[in-house]
């Protein structure tokens, strides 16, 4: 009887290490995964460049982030050049310790636009240009 047994435990182990590799042929297909990111924020002056996207307050973007008053977009959004570079103001920059009022979205802009002083350029995912190209 003890050849018996043996063969039963072999066939057993056989049919377990079987389905173990069907199961583990079907899990090897490649992940679909679509994430869309929906229509850019809707905000008067432009909107940060990073998650979560807030809307940037009047005086963060420079005058090349716009073409013809519409703001060109950043992060997934970005619809310029390619290698663009702009002008921000790190004093409006919530990621370098601004905490003044920030625009809603959908919110219209004002008349009169306030005057741009930044110095510092980013490209559209919010990193620092280059030393050689500021």
């Amino acid at each position: 009887m003890r050849p018996f047994t043996w063969l039963y435990a072999a066939t057993v182990g056989l049919s377990i290490f079987a389905g173990l590799g069907i199961f583990m042929a079907g899990c090897g297909a490649p992940a679909q995964v679509a994430v869309g990111v929906g229509p850019p924020p809707n905000c008067p002056y432009g909107y940060y460049e990073v998650p979560p996207y807030n809307c940037a307050p009047d005086g963060y973007y420079g005058p090349e982030w716009f073409a013809g008053g519409i703001f060109i977009g950043a992060g997934p959004w970005y619809r310029g050049p390619a290698r663009f570079y702009g002008h921000v103001d790190h004093a409006f920059d919530y990621r370098k310790g601004y905490r003044g009022p920030l625009p809603n979205r959908g919110e219209a802009p004002r008349p009169e636009r306030a005057p741009f002083r930044g110095q510092a350029m980013h490209d559209p995912r919010g990193r620092e240009a280059p030393r050689g190209q500021r």
